[in-house]
Parts: structure tokens; C-alpha cells; sequence
């Protein structure tokens, strides 16, 4: 089911992901399928689906986006105050 969306310049969403995410989320299942078959490792399947869970889109953001906005604001860039009386 491919949801258009409201705004034309909005990116395309499947579901609960964006376009970009379901690709990353597939080749990232392949992948784990095959590291799980031919050489016994779950790290790959746990990560695909962190991310899988973390890219879920609910009204235009993501709990990645979240996280990044919050390592930006507390982490990677400098605060400035002004104070005036």
C-alpha cells in the first residue's frame, strides 16, 4: 500500500518507512539471513531490526530524527545565550 502524501514535496512513504529506509531494512534482512545461515551471528538480524524500529515514521518523524536532533542540540553544537535587560 504506497500512502501519497499531502504535501507533493514531502517524500514517499511504504507504510511506516520511508522508500530509502524500506531498501536499507531489505538489503539489512538479506544480509542477516545469510550471516545467520552460513555463519551462526544474530548481531546482524538485531541491527536491522533496531534500525527497522528506530526509522518508524509517525506523523513526519522518526525516533532516529529524534536522536539526532537531541545529540546536535546537547552534543554537537555550541549553545548561545543573550542575555538583555
Amino acid at each position: 500500500m504506497h500512502i501519497y502524501p499531502d504535501n507533493l514535496k514531502s517524500k514517499a512513504t511504504l507504510w511506516l518507512w520511508e522508500l530509502r529506509d524500506i531498501g536499507i531494512i531489505g538489503i539489512g534482512c538479506l544480509i542477516s539471513v545469510f550471516a545467520l545461515s552460513q555463519l551462526g551471528w544474530f548481531v546482524p538480524i538485531v541491527l536491522t531490526a533496531l534500525y527497522a524500529f528506530l526509522t518508524i515514521r509517525v506523523e513526519d518523524v522518526s525516533i532516529l530524527d529524534f536522536i539526532r536532533y537531541a545529540a546536535a542540540f546537547f552534543l554537537g553544537k555550541q549553545q548561545t545565550y543573550d542575555w538583555r535587560a
